[in-house]
């Protein structure tokens, strides 16, 4: 196991405890914290936007295209994903994201 570091849309931050294969997304939902999730993670909703930190999007897999279009239908940042497209691994230790705006 690893963690996560979540700011949430207040500005506080929590370390989630993550489980590989566990998307992001299930993991931010199932510790509590206020994601919706709508769609269940697949990828038709984009309520479950996040920013990613910088040092970060390197190591994450491109978004596909079908990502991609879903985060066209939200306010993007150059770092925005959809958080049930991020499978979390031992080499994602550490991920630091931001929940979105709400509607955003």
């Amino acid at each position: 196991m690893g963690v996560i570091h979540v700011t949430d849309r207040a500005g506080q931050r929590h370390i989630l405890e993550a489980i590989e294969g566990w998307r992001v997304m299930e993991i931010i939902r199932d510790w509590g914290l206020p994601i919706e999730g709508l769609c269940g993670g697949a990828c038709e909703c984009a309520t479950c936007h996040v920013f990613v930190a910088e040092d970060w999007l390197d190591k994450l897999y491109p978004p596909t295209g079908e990502e991609e279009d879903q985060l066209d239908t939200v306010m993007t940042q150059p770092n925005s994903r959809l958080s049930c497209q991020i499978l979390w691994t031992p080499e994602l230790d550490g991920l630091e994201v931001t929940l979105a705006p709400t509607g955003g």
